[in-house]
């Protein structure tokens, strides 16, 4: 039971380590570059494929959420009929 304790605790000081065992390369200059450059084209399509795909998804969502949400509210404005 105390040896599973110890492993557990060691795994975690492991885990919560601050030291980066892989160094990326700073890319936000380049992304900063791209944004801000003035061509004319909105900020959505910039940053490419996965970015204008993300967008139209979240307006589609947006659009049919607001739709859904006016049809409930039609629907409970309107009182059931009773037999």
């Amino acid at each position: 039971m105390l040896r599973n304790l110890l492993a557990l605790r060691q795994i975690a000081q492991r885990t919560t380590s601050t030291a980066s065992r892989r160094q990326f390369e700073n890319r936000v200059p380049e992304k900063q570059k791209l944004f801000q450059e003035d061509n004319g084209v909105p900020v959505h399509p910039k940053g490419g494929i996965a970015d204008a795909v993300l967008y139209r998804t979240t307006m589609i969502l947006k659009v049919g959420g607001t739709a859904y949400a006016m049809y409930e509210l039609a629907l409970a404005s309107f009182p059931k009929e009773q037999d």
